[in-house]
């Protein structure tokens, strides 16, 4: 008898678990990155108890808290409030301006994760006095994961973290009017959430459901495979205005198919603006 083959063997066991959330839950992670995705599922594996990809595939399909857990871990690299406050510098400068023009304003974040970068935004606008006339929709693949971004809860401790890159990003009132403090945690102004819609929207499956003169998805692309990557950025295509803005991380850039529109790159490498 032939030697197991353990690479074979790890390949078949986590097309079987991803087969099988699909199935049973609907969250299709068959084109997310190979290695990213294989790292969390093992250390998922570990935290659960189990011996196997196999066993874990247990316990996922037939308990939901388990699932809720691989979720979480999927989604745990957020984005704090004003992080790269280079990036937020140049919205202020170049999108804002074209944002005044519109009598109504609509922008997404998708993949929001925690919520840090939507409620961001919302202070960004605000001071700009563009918040009564701005909607934003930051939508996540699960309830599970956007209950916290919905709450604006956040530990205090990571407050003082952003005050400092809201400060650099070119902040103009105190950050500490944007939250009021319940013991050890921060709680977002209720005037912020009004203007921020939170709904579920999985970029690996769902098609484009409106009209935005900005997009800002910083971080949840890397987390596909180059097939998905492809297909992501088309549904931003087709969700972005003419001349709409697409913000991407530092070392993303948009991915156009042939004879589809383009994109103008902007000053300072990740604001791209959609061409006709």
């Amino acid at each position: 008898m032939q030697a197991i083959n353990e690479a074979l063997v790890e390949d078949t066991e986590i097309r079987l678990l991803l087969d099988g959330i699909v199935n049973c839950y609907g969250f299709d992670f068959r084109d997310y990155a190979t290695e990213p995705l294989k790292r969390c599922i093992w250390e998922r594996v570990h935290a659960e108890g189990a011996q196997t990809i196999s066993g874990y595939q247990e316990k996922i399909l037939h308990e939901p808290a388990c699932m809720e857990q691989l979720l979480r871990a999927l989604h745990s690299d957020n984005i704090g409030m004003f992080q790269d406050p280079v990036l937020w510098r140049e919205f202020r400068a170049i999108v804002v301006p074209r944002l005044r023009t519109y009598p109504s304003i609509q922008l997404w974040v998708p993949g929001c994760s925690g919520g840090e970068e939507a409620y961001a935004l919302a202070i960004l606008l605000h001071e700009e006095g563009l918040l009564p006339r701005s909607r934003i929709y930051a939508t996540d693949l699960s309830a599970v994961i956007l209950r916290n971004a919905r709450e604006g809860t956040y530990p205090l401790s990571r407050m003082y973290e952003y005050a400092e890159q809201y400060a650099e990003a070119g902040g103009t009132w105190a950050f500490t009017s944007y939250y009021t403090v319940d013991q050890q945690h921060a709680i977002m102004a209720p005037f912020l959430k009004e203007h921020i819609v939170f709904a579920e929207h999985n970029l690996a499956t769902d098609g484009p459901f409106n009209e935005f003169q900005a997009i800002l998805c910083r971080h949840a692309v890397a987390a596909f495979n180059e097939w998905l990557q492809e297909r992501v950025h088309g549904l931003f295509l087709q969700s972005l205005s003419r001349f709409g803005i697409l913000a991407l991380g530092p070392h993303e850039f948009p991915k156009v198919l042939s004879g589809a529109p383009r994109y103008a790159a902007l000053p300072g490498g990740t604001l791209y603006r959609k061409d006709n």
